[in-house]
């Protein structure tokens, strides 16, 4: 039988626990009601875009002028990331298949181009290079076991800068960052990525600038491999980083948004998410950001997409999905809708928002998750459904589709001056235009003695390769 004072300690730790249940469910409910909400600043700084007439170029009489060779260079196409390009005019819809590569693993990740030559690497860490005319595979070079982004050109010095997560094994860690020759395909130079990196680099100069699973940011020499400077961050970078004006911009998995400077890495502003009220955290930010108009556009895994201003980090608008935005967003002035931002959330919607305020101009129900990122292209937005494996294009007025094509899941398009590329699940698709000619049967005679050994050698490696993953 209890005594009189174990009965009052018995009562009092009742109402202890009484007491600390209702704080928390009344710590709960409030966080649930006061959950934050769409965020319009108007008085963010935003530079509305200024449209000139560009003049004609000088015409040469005495010799025809050749282009420029062709530059598709990192993944979202410039160093802000806004995946936004302009081609000829007749690169739209209808298209037809010109010729198919791959089918042996993942493609998550997109090429990129030089000239007539496109580069890739695969979710197995098999960096290939493949002619853009013929569809033909110029060479592979096997790095590790596992990789998820996309390489960058160092056109300068004629390398292909390649992330990988895993030398071995299946999970990232262990990782490293390679260049490699963009004639041979030859590691010219490596640095190990102890926790693995999958940030898709870009190459600015001298200097290559990407993050790993550490919260480690490099600033590389492109050339050799050497650490200039590094920063660190409060969890993984696992997205790209944006160069403008001479910021470095980028997300982290604490979900924080840093500035720091290209030339030594040191921090110019940081800004949390407003998820990070009442000490909850705030998401993960997976995807590259986006800058343009003087903004930071990126989403995040709270289901929000973000613009913060890029001199100094303040919120100019947060809009809610409702669901994960993996998805990086491409950024243009849209003829007859003006600043607009492109993403697709796991929600299965695609929005086009008002780049200044965060509203919604369209939106378009997917069906499926969007995982992956957009690319413009002459007006057409092309995104694909994780789900289903479809890529679509719509409108980038107006939200109608313009196209569809039963594979992607990932980022799907890139273009060059003629044509578009489709990375679907395993395989890459060329896009034809309507009208245009197909590939020069030139390219393929030129080649024709070499064909069959190259062939026989290819064929040879890709069953080595299915021996050794059985």
């Amino acid at each position: 039988m209890l005594s009189a004072g174990s009965r009052r300690w018995r009562r009092w730790l009742l109402a202890l626990a009484v007491l600390i249940v209702v704080v928390i469910a009344g710590v709960v409910a409030f966080v649930l009601l006061h959950k934050p909400g769409n965020v319009t600043n108007s008085g963010v700084p935003f530079t509305a875009p200024i449209t000139t007439a560009t003049p004609p170029p000088p015409i040469n009489k005495k010799k025809k002028a050749k282009p420029p060779t062709f530059l598709w260079p990192l993944y979202g196409y410039n160093d802000t990331r806004t995946r936004s390009f302009t081609g000829q005019s007749n690169l739209r819809p209808p298209f037809h298949v010109g010729w198919r590569f791959g089918g042996n693993a993942l493609i998550e990740f997109p090429p990129v181009i030089e000239g007539h030559v496109m580069y890739f690497i695969d979710d197995g860490a098999t960096a290939k290079a493949v002619n853009t005319i013929t569809g033909k595979q110029i060479w592979l070079t096997h790095l590790g076991t596992l990789s998820a982004a996309s390489p960058a050109i160092a056109r300068r010095q004629r390398l292909i800068v390649v992330p990988l997560l895993a030398d071995h094994g299946s999970s990232p860690g262990g990782g490293r960052v390679a260049a490699l020759s963009m004639r041979t395909g030859h590691v010219v130079w490596s640095r190990n990525v102890p926790s693995g990196t999958e940030s898709s680099p870009l190459v600015s100069g001298h200097s290559v600038y990407l993050g790993d699973q550490a919260g480690t940011v490099y600033g590389l020499n492109v050339t050799n491999g050497r650490i200039e400077w590094t920063f660190q961050a409060s969890a993984a970078v696992k997205g790209g980083l944006a160069l403008s004006g001479g910021l470095l911009y980028f997300g982290d998995y604490a979900g924080r948004v840093y500035a720091i400077r290209g030339l030594n890495g040191h921090r110019v502003w940081s800004a949390s998410t407003s998820g990070s009220q009442f000490g909850f955290g705030s998401g993960n930010f997976y995807s590259t950001p986006a800058v343009a108009f003087g903004r930071v556009y990126l989403g995040n895994t709270d289901g929000f997409v973000y613009s913060f201003a890029a001199g100094n980090g303040q919120l100019g608008w947060s809009h809610s999905t409702g669901a994960y935005v993996y998805a990086s967003a491409s950024v243009a002035d849209v003829p007859g809708l003006g600043p607009t931002v492109y993403v697709g959330s796991y929600n299965g919607e695609f929005y086009a928002l008002n780049a200044r305020s965060g509203a919604v101009r369209w939106a378009h129900p997917s069906g499926g998750r969007i995982s992956g990122s957009s690319t413009i292209i002459n007006n057409i937005v092309y995104y694909s459904v994780l789900g289903s494996r479809r890529t679509i294009g719509l409108n980038a007025t107006t939200g109608r589709v313009e196209y569809s094509f039963s594979d992607g899941a990932f980022t799907p398009m890139i273009a060059d001056r003629g044509h578009l590329y489709l990375s679907g699940y395993d395989k890459i698709y060329q896009l034809i235009p309507s009208g245009s000619p197909h590939p020069r049967p030139a390219v393929h005679r030129a080649r024709h003695k070499t064909r069959r050994p190259v062939r026989h050698h290819r064929r040879h490696i890709r069953n080595k390769r299915h021996h050794r993953k059985r």
